[in-house]
């Protein structure tokens, strides 16, 4: 769907900068041979866009499964807010478009935006604007720091005192990967952006702790980061887990099940366990909680 930050940005730009596994070029080319469509119609790489408007993109090859293990635990005329498990995206990307939580909610209802998207790995809370106008409340009260969230993450280490990273996180340029990031409290260069995130222990046995996570900035892969930098690498993370050949040998098939006895858990132990958030229309108070998943029990 489109946002009211994207009203009048061309089709091919916004795919390209939203979507940026494809290039825009590549995207132009999807467009021509029709596999992208708004609002059921093909269209020209120069279509501007208006809000509210259906993007769709049918690619050739067959998506990778998923499981569709989530829980509406609050619905309204304006949002829902979703429990998700730990095998399910939220958006279109890569090799998953009908395999997501968004294409499959937005089958049931008439709109849906994801506010918060998680993680295909993270488990736990996010809220869906079923309305442009909730989006946008919602979406700025992301943005302005006024939604407070609250994950758990069982890391590797003994995490026994409370942290706070106020920092900068910006491209690892030491990994193999393209998308990893790094946390350092020290600016690295222009192009880092600002990370705030505190952390308390909960509990640590056995080289592995369970860690209360307060993010009070939104960035792209913040506290999977910030813990990989600092030293207690995430549970199951085959990014900034313990090591990221993980990651490699994943996308090639190739984990072997020594590799998954390593990793202890098949995806990240990341959950987004609490909510508080002002409904966009009549300003109440909203609080949401979900519990740790079994896996995070069966993993220790």
């Amino acid at each position: 769907m489109v946002l009211p930050n994207d009203e009048g940005v061309r089709i091919d730009r916004w795919l390209s900068e939203r979507f940026s596994y494809l290039s825009r070029h590549r995207w132009q080319q999807e467009i021509k041979v029709g596999r992208i469509t708004v609002n059921g119609n093909s269209v020209r790489s120069s279509r501007q866009l208006h809000v509210g408007e259906c993007v769709e993109f049918c690619p050739e090859q067959t998506e990778p499964p998923v499981q569709f293990d989530y829980q509406i635990v609050f619905e309204d005329a304006d949002l829902l807010v979703v429990n998700k498990g730990g095998h399910l995206p939220c958006h279109p990307a890569g090799a998953y478009f009908k395999n997501t939580l968004w294409y499959d909610l937005s089958q049931k209802y008439e709109q849906v935006f994801i506010v918060n998207r998680l993680d295909r790995e993270t488990s736990g809370l996010l809220i869906v604007a079923r309305n442009s106008k909730s989006a946008a409340v919602l979406s700025a009260g992301f943005t302005e720091n006024r939604i407070t969230k609250m994950y758990f993450a069982l890391v590797y280490g003994e995490f026994k005192c409370p942290l706070t990273a106020d920092g900068w996180l910006g491209p690892d340029k030491n990994s193999m990967i393209r998308k990893k990031r790094c946390f350092s409290f020290e600016r690295p260069d222009s192009s880092a952006e600002k990370a705030y995130t505190e952390f308390e222990p909960v509990w640590s046995e056995g080289g592995i702790s369970l860690v209360k996570v307060f993010p009070h900035t939104g960035r792209l892969h913040q506290i999977r980061a910030t813990l990989c930098s600092i030293g207690f690498p995430i549970v199951g993370d085959k990014i900034y887990g313990t090591d990221e050949q993980f990651f490699l040998k994943f996308c090639e098939d190739k984990l072997t099940d020594a590799d998954w006895a390593e990793l202890k858990m098949r995806r990240q132990a990341l959950h987004a366990s609490f909510l508080r958030f002002l409904h966009p229309s009549n300003g109440k108070t909203m609080e949401f909680s979900a519990p740790l998943p079994d896996d995070f029990i069966a993993s220790h």
